[in-house]
């Protein structure tokens, strides 16, 4: 279902910019002069199951693994009930997005995105486990202990996208405007992953993990020409290459799902340059 929403948002795209050249709204329309925006926000986010590939080559046996987890199960953690507070805006799952519309005739802009989604792998859940542990074979399926092994993007499964963006506007007053959003975009992934492998806890730290790609529809009210609500269904590929795990940070995760991600934001609006209307 992830997959097919992601494909979904990713093939609208150009059909976007395709209908908005061919449609006259008979109103007036910015000609000249950008913009530039900034907005805050927060989401809520789904994910497909992942295999999980987990290893430590070392010399010692003792020290050495490689297993896979197969189809695990992750959820978010959105921490809005016990954390939603001005002092503390940034521990729940949010978004801060800055970006620029060039006003021209196909209404595009760029935009830079920081995603602070959550990722935690369902501890408890049955799962398959087939690989060696200490170079004993293991191939079993049993639930997942968390002192056997335990992950969580939380701090988090964050996404720095660098996206196109395009605006078609379809209502539009002196006050008010009403406009669909449609994006596409990738960057790395800068996370921040909690884990513990075979008992050896690790607290996590930022690092580069890995890539995304994101396409999303949304929809933007704007007032009074400086401020907006917005709403998005972003669908999202992470794919996690540099996950280190234990506390000496020997040890490695690789895998990648698909994410859905709803987002409800606020934000304001800085007029660049005159405009004019046609």
């Amino acid at each position: 279902m992830i997959r097919r929403a992601l494909l979904l948002f990713t093939l609208s795209f150009p059909g976007l910019i395709r209908f908005s050249t061919a449609q006259d709204l008979n109103i007036p329309k910015p000609k000249k002069g950008g913009e530039l925006y900034f907005q805050w926000g927060y989401n809520r986010d789904w994910y497909s199951k992942s295999n999980i590939h987990v290893y430590r080559h070392d010399p010692d046996p003792n020290n050495s693994y490689d297993f896979m987890l197969f189809d695990a199960v992750a959820h978010d953690k959105p921490d809005m009930k016990e954390y939603w507070h001005l002092d503390r805006l940034t521990i729940p799952q949010y978004d801060f997005t800055g970006g620029y519309f060039f006003n021209d005739k196909y209404d595009l802009g760029i935009e830079v995105g920081w995603n602070h989604l959550k990722y935690v792998v369902t501890d408890g859940q049955m799962i398959h486990i087939k690989g060696q542990v200490h170079e004993t074979p293991i191939d079993v399926v049993q639930p997942l202990d968390s002192n056997f092994f335990h992950m969580q993007h939380t701090n988090g499964n964050n996404y720095l996208i660098v996206s196109m963006v395009k605006r078609q506007t379809f209502f539009r007053s002196k006050y008010v405007q009403a406009s669909g959003i449609a994006k596409i975009g990738a960057g790395p992934m800068i996370s921040y992953t909690i884990d513990r492998i075979l008992g050896d806890y690790d607290p996590g730290y930022f690092h580069y993990h890995g890539y995304v790609l994101a396409s999303s529809l949304g929809l933007r009210i704007s007032f009074l020409q400086y401020f907006y609500i917005q709403s998005d269904i972003q669908g999202a590929y992470a794919n996690y290459t540099n996950t280190k795990l234990g506390h000496e940070h020997l040890g490695r995760a690789v895998h990648h799902f698909y994410s859905l991600q709803w987002t409800w934001a606020g934000g304001f609006i800085i007029p660049i340059g005159k405009k004019q209307t046609k």
